[in-house]
Formats: structure tokens, C-alpha cells, sequence
């Protein structure tokens, strides 16, 4: 089963986009080449679903992160020998001597520049088979396969023909004669081509975990622990939002018996930056990619979905609270199919008048925390419904985000306290701005 999740929590959260420099994608978004970054781009599309392949992938980007090297080789020498190394050869030696023998009479009698072309990714691709060659011992973890796959490829006898023409031809030697071309070109496209495809996607795989664990290392950031997804827990401390340079860190946890936080706080507080970095490194950790948290543990979840910027809906004439009751009525669905999911709602059906509000919040907090298999956070500006919940007892946790008023002017430490925010600072705030002044 895939990891679950909808295009609105994306955009809650802002995970993907390769052309948005704020998104999380584009945190990560520094890889070398064109196949790294398609690579990246697959990995943010598909979560993974089990511990095993979580850990496993983790665990590989940790060892990069201590090892701290970096690619063998420049963007553009290997962007020519890709080039060259992805179009297959003639089929066999003799078509491929005509057809190389044609460019190079073309490239005398028209100034074609075909042959120039074929002979310079021809010398490309061959540099970077050395510098590959030279760079893969140091990667000697055991549990990354695709070095000794690698490994094997590069130490094929096919290739023994071109790693002697290097001896001769490589810049400051002779160049390539035809018949030289004509041999390495045939092992390369034709003879090996599918293990030349093999080793492209190789490197584009070291491009990505040397790329990652560079963002961790640079951010301080950490590898998650999958955990079976029977032992329903989820914690995390130093947890803070990974764009933001001096983000101030906080601890969240869940289990089976403590499974929905009831948020409470002033806007401006921080709680919705809270709850982005819990859905982020929700959604990190089931990629196996490094958080923005000194340590996290986490069973492997189905999904994670999100209702932070609920907009309404002018196309289907939707208001913003029947939008929010749509979005409410989804989750739900999915919450009742069984499903263990993370669960974030900020701030419930502010679209609509305080009464109906607070009955709303209050009937789908406590309808939602009965699913034990899930996570929720919740926050809310009506603490009346905390105060509500905290007498009925069950499996709720209860934290806000406090505002500290120094004089008529708030600070906010943006770090969680245990207990329901008795802050009632709106007025003062609207009153420090002059707006009553302006209207009286």
C-alpha cells in the first residue's frame, strides 16, 4: 500500500514545486544533474510505505552525510558524456565504422560538426568512467549496493579497449584516430550500452544521497527511525520548521493513549508553524529523508492530510465554511476506512458563527480522537472547547503557544506549554495598531 495524501495537503504544507523557491522540494532541490533531479522529484512523489525500505534509505544518506563528498566531476564534462552515453551505437562494428567514417568526410568537405561532436562526448564519457573508477573505492559501505554494482560495470574486460585508448588520446596526447573512436564507441554504445544506462542511473542515485545528506549536514538536520507500524507511536524532539533558519524547536508525541493535542495560542503564536513542521517531517521521515529535529522516532503511517489554508470555492460557489465542511467530510472518510493517519487541522470552522463553531469543533475533536490508529493535532482559538474536553477525560493532550505582553506589546516564544492558553490579548493588539482612533 502507497503512503496517501491529497495535492491540498501539498500545498498546505508546501512539499513540492520544483519552481517554488520556498518549497520544501527546493530545500533539497541542489543535485548536480538533469537525472538527479528527476530522481528527487520521484522520490517527493512517492513516500515509502514499510520500516524496512524507510530505515534502509535513511541509513544510506547517513553514511553519505559522514563520508561528505562530493561528485567526481563537473556539471557540463558530464552533461556532454550523457549526452553521448544515451544514444545507442550503429548495432555492430562495421555500421558503426561507416557511419562514424561518413561524419568525419562531412566534417572535411562541410565543416560538419557531427564528428567534432562524437569524438568530444566520446572523450567525456571516457573521463568520467576514470574519475568514477578512481572515486568508488571510497564509498565502501556494504549497504550500498549500487557502488558495487558500479564497481563491476566499471571493471568489465569490455572496457580494458577504452582505458587503454585513454593512455593516448585523453587531452595533452594524440588525439583520437578513427580506428581508436570507432573501437571505444562500439563498446560503449553498443557492446555496453545497457550497462552505461545502468551507470548513469548509478550516479544520478549518488548525485541525490550526496546532495541530501549535504542539505542535513549543512542544516543540522537529523535521520528518523522507522518503527512498525503496530507500535502506534510518534515522537519527536527539537522538531522545527525546516526553512526557517532560527526556528525555535520544540517536542511532540503521540501514542495509542495520547493520540489528539488540542492547540491552543494567539495568532501570531506560532502554532500554525508548528503544525507545518510536524506534517513535514511526517512526510521526510516516510521518504527517508533527514528532518529538521535533533531525534525522531515514528511509526510508519498510511497518509497524512492537512487543513491549514482552507480557501473557499468561487468556481463551485462553495463559501469558506461549506469549503471547510467539505474538507472536514473528507478527512473523515478517510479517518473511518481504518486507515492509521497524521491528521492536522488549524484552526476548525472559523467560517462560521462562535456558536456553531464550538459545537462543531467540540463534536469532531472528540469523534476524531476515537480512532486510536491516528494522530491528530488540532488547534483552535475557542478554548472553550479544551476546557470542555479536559472534563470528559479521554485521550487528549492539551499545549498552547503563550504570548507574553511586555507593556501593551506582545512577544512570542513560540515554544509549547502544557495546558490551554488563557491569552486574551486581540483587543490591546487592535487598539496598539490605532485602528479605533482612525474610525472614532
Amino acid at each position: 500500500m502507497s503512503f496517501i495524501t491529497d495535492n491540498f495537503t501539498l500545498d498546505d504544507l508546501n512539499i513540492r514545486g520544483r519552481y517554488k523557491p520556498d518549497s520544501v522540494f527546493s530545500l533539497f532541490n541542489s543535485v548536480s544533474t538533469r537525472g538527479g533531479g528527476r530522481l528527487l522529484e520521484s522520490m517527493f512523489h512517492h513516500p515509502l510505505p514499510d520500516a524496512t525500505a524507510i530505515n534502509c534509505r535513511s541509513a544510506t544518506f547517513r553514511y553519505f552525510h559522514q563520508l561528505a563528498v562530493s561528485l567526481p566531476f563537473g556539471s557540463d564534462s558530464f552533461e556532454k558524456a550523457e549526452s553521448y552515453l544515451t544514444e545507442r551505437g550503429s548495432g555492430n562494428i562495421i555500421a558503426g565504422s561507416l557511419a562514424i567514417f561518413r561524419k568525419q568526410l562531412l566534417a572535411a568537405l562541410v565543416r560538419d560538426e557531427r564528428y567534432q561532436q562524437l569524438l568530444s562526448g566520446l572523450q567525456a564519457a571516457i573521463e568520467v568512467l576514470l574519475q568514477l573508477r578512481t572515486f568508488l573505492p571510497s564509498l565502501t559501505h556494504p549497504g550500498y549496493e549500487k557502488g558495487s554494482r558500479a564497481a563491476t560495470i566499471l571493471n568489465d574486460p569490455r572496457l580494458d579497449i577504452v582505458y587503454a585508448a585513454a593512455q593516448q588520446h585523453l587531452p595533452g596526447k594524440s588525439p583520437f584516430s578513427p580506428r581508436a573512436a570507432i573501437r571505444c564507441d562500439h563498446v560503449l554504445r553498443t557492446s555496453m550500452h545497457q550497462e552505461m544506462q545502468d551507470l548513469l542511473e548509478i550516479i544520478y542515485d549518488m548525485d541525490v544521497c550526496i546532495t541530501v545528506s549535504r542539505v542535513a549536514r549543512e542544516k543540522g538536520f537529523s535521520y528518523a527511525r522507522a518503527l512498525p507500524k503496530e507500535d502506534n507511536c510518534f515522537r519527536a524532539t527539537g522538531l522545527r520548521h525546516p526553512a526557517l533558519p532560527a526556528a525555535v524547536a520544540n517536542t511532540l508525541s503521540f501514542h495509542s493513549d495520547s493520540n489528539l493535542l488540542f492547540l491552543t495560542g494567539a495568532n501570531m503564536a506560532g502554532k500554525s508553524t508548528l503544525m507545518k513542521a510536524l506534517g513535514i517531517a511526517v512526510y521526510l521521515a516516510h521518504m527517508g529523508f533527514p528532518v529538521a529535529a535533533e531525534e525522531m522516532g515514528f511509526s510508519v503511517m498510511d497518509g497524512i492530510y492537512s487543513s491549514i489554508n482552507v480557501p473557499d470555492d468561487l468556481s463551485h460557489g462553495y463559501s469558506h465554511f461549506y469549503a471547510e465542511v467539505l474538507r472536514v467530510k473528507k478527512v473523515a472518510e478517510a479517518v473511518s476506512s481504518g486507515r492509521s493517519l497524521v491528521i492536522i487541522f488549524d484552526e476548525l470552522f472559523k467560517g462560521t458563527n462562535v456558536k456553531d463553531a464550538y459545537d462543531a469543533t467540540l463534536a469532531v475533536t472528540e469523534g476524531f480522537s476515537a480512532y486510536r490508529n491516528c494522530f491528530f493535532l488540532v488547534s483552535t482559538h475557542i478554548v472553550e472547547v479544551g476546557e470542555n474536553l479536559k472534563e470528559k477525560g479521554g485521550h487528549f493532550q492539551f499545549a498552547f503557544m503563550p504570548t507574553i505582553m511586555e507593556g501593551s506589546r506582545p512577544r512570542y516564544t513560540y515554544k509549547l506549554e502544557k495546558g490551554i492558553s488563557a491569552d486574551r490579548h486581540g483587543m490591546m493588539i487592535i487598539q496598539n495598531e490605532g485602528i479605533i482612533g482612525l474610525i472614532g
